[in-house]
C-alpha cells in the first residue's frame, strides 16, 4: 500500500526548505531573471542547508539520508521560490547522484568529495542535444574506442553551467549501447558558448560542442558495463516533474490570493464562477500531478523500475505548469503581462521548463 505521510523528519526538511524558499529564493527571483545570474551568496546558504550533499555517502563527507520522495519534496518547494534558483540549487546532484548510483569507486572517490566539498557546481549534465527529435534514449553524440581512450564528438545543449564546473556528464552511443562520460570541462576539443531561452534565464546555461574530445577508458561511468541509462533518466524525469509542480503550485497560489483581493463590481473576483471554476480546475491538475510524480519517487525508493511512472509524470506535469501558469496570468488580466507581477515570469519559466530531458536530482 502506497502511504505518502510524510515522517517527522521529513515534515522538518520541508519547512526548512519552505522558508529558505521564502526568504532566500523567492525575494531574489526577479532580479536574477532580469540580470541572468544566480546570486553566489545564495548558493552558499544553500550549501550550508547541505540540500544535496545530504544525499551522497558518508564516507565522502555527505549525510548519507538520499530518499526520492524527500527529494521530490524539497524540489517543490525551491521551485516554489523560483524555478532558474531551484535548478542553481540543485545542479551540484546533476553528476553526484549519477555517480553514487552508477559510478566504479575510483569514480566516486575522485568525483564526489569535490562534490560535497565545494560550494560551487563542480559538475553538471548534457542529455538534451540541439535538434528538434532530440532523444535522450537515441542521442546522436557518440563515443568511439581510440586505443587507450574514448573519442567523443556531438552537441549538446541546456546544460546547466554555473561558475566552478569541472565535469560533465556527457550521455552518448558508446559501440551499440548508451553510455555516459565524465568529461573535463577544461578537454581539448570541447567548447561551450552561453545559452539564452525566453525562461529560466537565473540559471547559466550552454550548449556544448564536442569534437573528438579524448577521455581515458576509466571515464565511462560505471566501467565497462556502463550506467542503466533508463533508470538514470527515470530518475531525473521525477526530480523535473517535482520542480514543475512547485513553479504550478506557485503560479496558483499567486493567482488565488490576487483573485480574493481585486474586485470588479464591488466584490472579489474570486466569487466570479468564470475565475471560481479556472483556479478549482487548477487546484485539481496540481494535485494529480504531484501524486503522480510522488508515486514515481515511491518507486524509486524501493529499488523499483520506474520508468513508466516517470515517463508518465513529466509528460502530465508539463502540460500542468504550462496551463497553470498560463491560467495565473489570465486571472491578473493585463497585470498578467506586466513584468512588475510574477505571473508572467512563472509562465517563461514554465515553458522553459518544459525543453528539458532528464536532470538526475533526487
Amino acid at each position: 500500500m502506497i502511504d505518502f505521510e510524510p515522517t517527522e523528519e521529513q515534515t522538518l526538511i520541508v519547512e526548512t526548505v519552505r522558508e529558505f524558499a521564502r526568504g532566500e529564493l523567492r525575494p531574489r527571483a526577479r532580479e536574477a531573471d532580469e540580470s541572468a545570474k544566480t546570486p553566489s551568496e545564495l548558493l552558499a546558504r544553500a550549501h550550508e542547508l547541505g540540500l544535496v550533499a545530504n544525499g551522497l555517502p558518508e564516507e565522502f563527507g555527505g549525510g548519507g539520508a538520499r530518499s526520492a520522495v524527500t527529494g521530490a519534496l524539497v524540489a517543490e518547494e525551491l521551485a516554489w521560490g523560483d524555478l532558474s534558483l531551484a535548478l542553481a540549487v540543485l545542479a551540484p546532484s546533476l553528476l553526484g547522484y549519477a555517480v553514487v548510483d552508477f559510478g566504479t569507486a575510483a569514480q566516486k572517490a575522485a568525483l564526489l568529495p569535490e562534490s560535497i566539498a565545494s560550494a560551487s557546481c563542480t559538475g553538471t549534465l548534457a542529455a538534451v542535444e540541439p535538434r528538434f527529435d532530440s532523444d535522450v534514449y537515441r542521442p546522436r553524440t557518440a563515443a568511439r574506442r581510440a586505443g587507450s581512450e574514448w573519442a567523443l564528438d556531438g552537441a549538446k545543449c541546456l546544460v546547466p553551467w554555473l561558475e566552478g564546473v569541472r565535469h560533465i556528464l556527457v550521455l552518448a552511443q558508446a559501440e551499440g549501447a548508451l553510455g555516459a562520460f565524465a568529461v573535463p570541462s577544461g578537454a581539448a576539443g570541447l567548447t561551450a558558448k552561453p545559452d539564452a531561452y525566453m525562461g529560466v534565464r537565473a540559471l547559466p546555461l550552454a550548449e556544448l560542442e564536442l569534437r573528438d574530445v579524448r577521455v581515458p577508458l576509466d571515464a565511462r561511468l560505471g566501467g565497462e558495463r556502463g550506467p542503466d541509462v533508463r533508470a538514470l533518466v527515470a530518475r531525473g524525469r521525477v526530480g523535473l516533474a517535482a520542480l514543475g509542480v512547485g513553479v504550478a503550485r506557485a503560479a496558483f497560489e499567486i493567482a488565488r490570493d490576487y483573485a480574493k483581493e481585486r474586485k470588479a463590481f464591488g466584490v472579489p473576483i474570486a466569487t466570479k464562477q468564470a475565475i471560481a471554476f479556472k483556479l478549482a480546475d487548477m487546484a485539481i491538475e496540481i494535485d494529480g500531478a504531484r501524486l503522480l510524480t510522488w508515486e514515481a519517487a515511491w518507486q524509486l525508493d524501493r529499488g523499483l523500475d520506474a520508468t513508466r511512472e516517470a515517463a508518465l509524470a513529466i509528460h502530465q506535469v508539463r502540460r500542468v505548469a504550462l496551463e497553470v501558469a498560463d491560467g495565473a496570468v489570465q486571472v491578473f488580466g493585463g497585470h498578467g503581462y506586466v513584468r512588475e507581477y510574477l505571473p508572467e515570469l512563472f509562465l517563461r519559466n514554465a515553458r522553459g521548463f518544459a525543453c528539458f530531458e532528464a536532470l538526475t536530482l533526487v
